[in-house]
């Protein structure tokens, strides 16, 4: 870019950049790199495949390129060359889960990091930036953002939502989140008649989901309630909003035996004490992000119920990663709208945005739609949505029928997945090397 202009508009980039930016940015001419970060979806490549398809689009974008395992890969010039995938890789990526090209939770730490990163887009001609990620992500790509700006280099850099937790800041909702609540309501209903014929009122079941500091997951799952069945499971939805009383659960438990042959409960990950405390929480093991390592809540549960009910039989379940990875029971809303803010983030960049993220709005009519708007980094980055109180019950343990109407559009159609001898057709990149251009 600058090359093309040289060092006077090099000059007033550095002195005046909002001014070079609504001047001269919108011909700015050079490569793509897209990345992967934190926990995968069941979606997340739909937005990958956005990026790559919208990229092929536009002139001002010569080179489309993919960073292994996120920033920690870029860091060590893991790139890949996405235009040399098939067309028909590129659209399975639609319907194949976890992160095709691979994830990380590293942290730039370092002025030799940040210093190393911008050497690699520099390397690789990289002028669009685009990271799908969460809270973590975002917070990294509005880093990176700044970053470029102050050393004067041209780029522009978009977040792309992503995170089953649905805890994103600034966005009605993160793809991701309707495929992991379709997922856990159908193996809940699936679980119920399995439970239905096993208990005598005797029976409690303690399902563990994700959710760290959020209990959108656990609230999706009062979705798997049959309408106007107000027994049907689960009995007891457990959040992180809500701060866990053990004499009242307990409680909740054996007036949910007296009318049903069996109690099965669903409890966030993040699930705490009345004092801020995680109730099953790794002692002294954090990410390079400062997060507590979970886990392990369904059998602190399970341990809880055996000891204070006699002659119950107390079961726990971690449905773990596979909640995320569920593809064969991804929601087609979602994958599409993963796919459209791929897409959205591309045509955000050429117009000449940087330091945003892509965010998801709700029309105003009965009848649902889903529309983009772009949001600044600074409001996203490291920002938790809780679960609304408005949507938790009286009782603490259910979740309002209001509810409803927010979860089951996001639900909505199945991915169709192609299988081959039994069993589903997945895609894999080629990742074939791609070469640096400095």
């Amino acid at each position: 870019m600058f090359a093309k202009r040289g060092k006077i508009d090099k000059l007033v980039y550095q002195i005046y950049p909002k001014f070079f930016r609504k001047t001269y940015m919108e011909e700015l001419i050079g490569n793509v790199l897209v990345a992967q970060s934190g926990g995968p979806t069941a979606v997340i490549n739909a937005s990958l495949a956005g990026v790559i398809d919208e990229a092929l689009n536009h002139d001002c974008i010569e080179e489309i390129y993919g960073g292994l395992n996120g920033i920690e890969g870029i860091l060590n010039e893991q790139i890949i060359d996405l235009a040399s995938e098939s067309q028909q890789t590129v659209r399975g990526l639609r319907y194949t889960p976890g992160s095709a090209l691979g994830t990380c939770r590293y942290k730039l730490k370092s002025e030799q990091d940040y210093a190393k990163l911008l050497e690699v887009f520099k390397k690789y001609n990289v002028r669009f930036f685009f990271y799908i990620g969460g809270n973590d992500s975002q917070d990294t790509t509005n880093k990176i953002a700044k970053y470029a700006e102050d050393k004067g280099y041209a780029l522009r850099a978009i977040g792309i939502p992503k995170t089953v937790d649905n805890d994103l800041p600034m966005t009605d909702h993160c793809p991701g989140y309707g495929s992991v609540v379709k997922y856990l309501c159908a193996t809940i209903r699936q679980l119920a008649l399995d439970h239905e014929s096993m208990g005598n009122h005797d029976l409690v079941s303690i399902v563990e989901v994700m959710g760290r500091d959020a209990g959108w997951i656990a609230a999706g799952t009062s979705i798997a309630k049959r309408r106007g069945e107000l027994q049907d499971p689960p009995h007891i939805i457990l959040l992180p909003e809500v701060a866990f009383n053990a004499e009242y659960f307990i409680a909740q438990v054996q007036e949910c035996l007296k009318k049903n042959k069996y109690c099965l409960v669903v409890a966030s990950e993040g699930l705490s004490d009345a004092n801020g405390n995680y109730v099953a929480a790794g002692e002294n093991v954090q990410d390079s992000f400062g997060h507590s390592k979970l886990g392990g809540v369904g059998e602190y549960l399970e341990d809880l119920v055996s000891k204070s009910l006699a002659g119950v039989k107390a079961r726990s379940s971690k449905i773990g990663h596979v909640q995320r990875a569920g593809a064969i029971c991804a929601s087609q809303t979602d994958s599409n709208e993963a796919y459209m803010c791929g897409q959205v983030a591309v045509r955000a960049a050429v117009e000449g945005n940087s330091g945003k993220m892509v965010a998801l709005v709700r029309g105003d009519t009965d009848k649902y739609s889903c529309e983009t708007v772009l949001t600044d980094l600074d409001q996203v980055a490291n920002g938790v949505k809780h679960f609304p109180e408005a949507w938790i019950g009286e009782d603490k343990i259910s979740i309002n029928y209001q509810f409803n109407k927010y979860i089951l559009p996001l639900m909505q159609g199945e991915v169709q997945v192609p299988y081959e001898n039994g069993m589903p057709a997945f895609v894999r990149l080629a990742k074939v090397k791609a070469e640096p251009q400095a």
